[in-house]
């Protein structure tokens, strides 16, 4: 099936396994604001993005966070895999899919005076495809957000799978060097197979990307980028970021 660049949803690849092991997803990344926005609207834009796997930033961290996450989950017609507070921050949610092998959530080195930073990790398994998967919420702070891009890498190399997908708000335009030291070991979503809006935010007039939707050496981009043809009104609602959709072709194990 071919992909204009047109970013329309329904022109994407459906999910699926195929007879060789491989397995093709459909990966959401989405900071959500802690769902202090319109909670329905935030999940008819998942919904809308089919996704198997979304890898969330900023999800609910205080009172009652573990009922707010398995309510999105519900209304997005998901499960929750990992993260949350526990994470400070990011959190994973799965279709029902994913055959999940194991979660740990991992909270990076407080810098003091600067907002806790974590990842939410989980390794998941789609057919013959075993994937890790890695959340991750940058920091604000140059020097800090550098530190904690060498940290995402070392864990990613620590999950012990053939494939890792890592997705997040990396809070840097591509050129950072936070952005150009994950660069150097991970594939660029967009910049591999760019397929709908760049721009990731801010959601009323968005004129950067700081969002992103990473993965290893392997993993076959087949389109990333800004769903166009989601309802502009529940964007707009829903959160102050623009969700980055991709379709990835993960192989299947080895034999």
């Amino acid at each position: 099936m071919a992909i204009s660049a047109n970013g329309a949803v329904g022109e994407l690849p459906n999910s699926r396994t195929d007879p060789d092991g491989s397995a093709v997803l459909r990966i959401l990344s989405y900071n959500v604001r802690s769902m202090r926005d319109d909670e329905d609207a935030l999940a008819r834009v998942i919904r809308a993005c089919a996704p198997d796997l979304v890898l969330v930033q900023e999800a609910p961290r205080f009172f009652r966070w573990r009922k707010h996450a398995a309510r999105l989950a519900a209304k997005s017609e998901l499960v929750v895999l990992s993260g949350g507070a526990t994470a400070a921050g990011p959190l994973l949610l799965c279709s029902l899919r994913a055959t999940v092998e194991r979660t740990e959530d991992v909270l990076l080195p407080l810098t003091p005076g600067l907002h806790r930073r974590g990842l939410a990790t989980a390794v998941v398994r789609f057919g013959g495809a075993r994937i890790g998967l890695v959340s991750c919420h940058l920091s604000l702070q140059e020097e800090e957000r550098h530190a904690q891009a060498g940290l995402l890498l070392d864990r990613v190399a620590a999950l012990g799978t053939p494939y890792v997908i890592v997705a997040g708000d990396l809070n840097e335009r591509p050129g950072g060097r936070a952005w150009t030291r994950l660069t150097k070991e991970l594939q660029d979503g967009w910049a591999t197979a760019p397929w709908g809006g760049e721009q990731t935010w801010p959601v009323t007039a968005p004129d950067r990307r700081i969002d992103a939707v990473l993965a290893t050496p392997g993993v076959e981009f087949l389109a990333c980028g800004v769903p166009r043809d989601l309802d502009a009104r529940d964007l707009r609602t829903a959160t102050d970021h623009l969700p980055v959709l991709a379709v990835v072709r993960v192989p299947g194990a080895r034999v």
